[in-house]
């Protein structure tokens, strides 16, 4: 990737690959105890209906079993319902407790994601682009009030995870304050055909939100899934 003002030379970085990895409330646990409270004491009421009708049955004109039967068939599988519920609920809740356990393990490592908005810190902004083939790409980033302040074309090699880094200079050669900068990108091959461009942040995990269902990373202001992130940088 070619070098121009206010733009240093893309390089690929090794990066180590990173697998990508809802509980119900109080109150929806609360009425699932409730329910299967009131289904098992209406169960055993209607056990003892059926005892006692069957015990005090006319001989000369017997009760029909079957009905009984269906009827206890019903309330069964009613139960058995419930307790697939309560199974299905404990398994939500340790696979999101699973997901906290991996998002708190993220805190405090440079991670990239998917993303195209960047944090302008120090005079410095870092994008990651990938391509797949050798391409003409074409930038533009914009300020937080969808400003665009600097555009350019860039030669870039076929690749993941290219560093683009921006010193904050506008294209016309003003230093523009830190802040968040959105990256549009744009590319097309030798043939002039357009190609599929990405663009990822990187950035050091800072805290996570374990009050949402997935937990959010907090990366330079911006928060995201676990599933965003791409790798980790040592």
């Amino acid at each position: 990737m070619t070098t121009t003002s206010g733009v240093s030379s893309p390089v690929v970085s090794g990066t180590t690959p990173l697998p990508a990895s809802s509980s119900p409330t109080s109150a929806a646990a609360a009425t699932s105890a409730l329910a299967s409270s009131q289904i098992a004491g209406n169960f055993q009421s209607f056990l003892t209906l059926l005892t006692t009708q069957l015990q005090n049955q006319n001989p000369l004109d017997p009760l029909d079993t079957n009905q009984f039967t269906q009827q206890l068939v019903e309330f069964a599988g009613v139960q058995q319902q419930l307790n697939t519920n309560d199974s299905l609920a404990t398994l939500v809740s340790l696979q999101q407790t699973a997901q906290s356990t991996q998002a708190l393990g993220f805190v405090g490592k440079t991670a990239v994601v998917n993303g195209s908005t960047a944090a302008l810190t120090n005079s410095t902004a870092t994008w990651q682009l990938s391509v797949p083939t050798n391409s003409t790409v074409n930038v533009s980033i914009a300020s937080s009030t969808g400003q665009t302040v600097f555009t350019g074309s860039y030669a870039v090699n076929a690749g993941n995870n290219q560093p683009f880094t921006w010193n904050g200079q506008g294209s016309d050669g003003t230093q523009l304050p830190d802040g968040n900068y959105t990256m549009t990108a744009t590319a097309k091959d030798a043939s002039n055909n357009t190609v599929a461009v990405s663009t990822q942040i990187q950035g050091v995990v800072s805290s996570v939100d374990l009050t949402q269902s997935p937990p959010l990373l907090s990366i330079d202001g911006q928060t995201y899934t676990v599933n965003q992130i791409q790798s980790i940088v040592d």
